[in-house]
């Protein structure tokens, strides 16, 4: 455009902005060649040419699963609300690709991080590095190194004692827990919770029934079969997320068993699809937008100097629907 025109780059980039340095008639010249090229402004470069850019980025382990895309959304309601902007990396459940993500991310010098760990990540020294450099970040739902940094997490132990009470007292007694790698601090809450629930029902607790494996969908199907074909089979199933839930869901119904009268299940997972599911599906809901929003606001608070580690909880919602609600 400055070649067309015949002036500078600089000339141009203020005659743009509007600048009482530019005459008005270079100004209309360069507004009318900029329509005529279709041209509009990289909010993102104007934001990395001034000394405080205001965006944010954001590490999802899966973006195309409801609760991923949720928690985005919140973060970005609350960022937009409070004037950043937000980018946005899917890790696709890979440590590489998450540290690829975060090293990016630093490139492209933004203000702050709100991360979520790839199941396989167990080495966080990119975090430690991120750390070193000043660069607020903040976890949610699966966390790493607490003493370094703040998070957001939801009472998972909690609300899996809850739900698998629910399964005891509608008379489950062979309840099977689902879950995701086992160094997942994620997957543990819940673990625990749903054990806790067995113990105080003075259940004994058959490691059998307790797989925890890849977070994958035809991994989750394949196990739940296999559970499902043994001679002792599950009569309830707790399963650990979304694509767990459904997986073991079409699981069970493709070995022609029924639910919940051969085999209950309740999952955690508040997507709009469960609800229009046959049977309805009961499930323990995460409040995914509320953790996204929270832990914008974390950020930002540390953004503007707030040195103190936060790590907050946000609670979970059981909506018992006809899958678990034997009669």
């Amino acid at each position: 455009m400055a070649d067309r025109i015949g002036v500078s780059i600089a000339t141009v980039s203020r005659a743009l902005r509007n600048s009482h340095e530019v005459s008005d008639e270079m100004k209309q010249r360069v507004q009318a060649l900029a329509k005529e090229l279709n041209y509009r402004p990289n909010p993102f470069a104007q934001s990395l040419r001034s000394e405080a850019p205001r965006i944010i980025g954001v590490v999802l382990p899966n973006l195309v699963t409801h609760y991923y895309a949720a928690v985005l959304d919140g973060v970005e309601d609350y960022a937009v609300k409070h004037g950043y902007s937000v980018i946005s990396a899917n890790s696709h459940e890979d440590h590489e690709r998450e540290e690829r993500a975060i090293d990016n991310f630093v490139n492209m010098h933004v203000v702050g991080i709100i991360a979520c760990l790839a199941q396989d990540t167990v080495d966080y020294q990119h975090f430690v590095e991120i750390n070193n450099m000043g660069i607020p970040l903040v976890f949610f739902a699966r966390t790493c190194l607490p003493e370094l940094f703040s998070s957001v997490t939801a009472n998972g132990d909690e609300a899996a004692q809850k739900a698998t009470q629910h399964l005891i007292d509608t008379g489950s007694r062979r309840i099977a827990f689902i879950g995701g790698p086992n160094h997942l601090d994620m997957v543990r809450r819940r673990k625990h919770g749903y054990l806790e629930a067995l113990r105080e029902n003075k259940i004994g607790i058959d490691r059998s029934l307790v797989v925890c494996d890849k977070i994958d969908y035809e991994v989750a199907r394949t196990r739940t079969a296999e559970l499902l074909a043994g001679e002792n089979r599950p009569d309830a199933i707790l399963a650990f997320n979304d694509i767990i839930t459904y997986a073991a869901f079409d699981a069970i119904k493709s070995a022609g068993l029924r639910i919940p009268e051969d085999v209950a299940i309740i999952g955690f997972t508040d997507g709009d699809t469960s609800a229009h599911v046959t049977p309805k599906l009961s499930v323990i809901m995460d409040q995914a937008h509320e953790q996204g929003a929270l832990a914008c606001k974390l950020l930002l608070g540390h953004i503007a100097g707030d040195t103190k580690i936060h790590h907050e909880i946000v609670p979970m919602i059981l909506k018992i629907r006809e899958s678990s609600d034997k009669k």
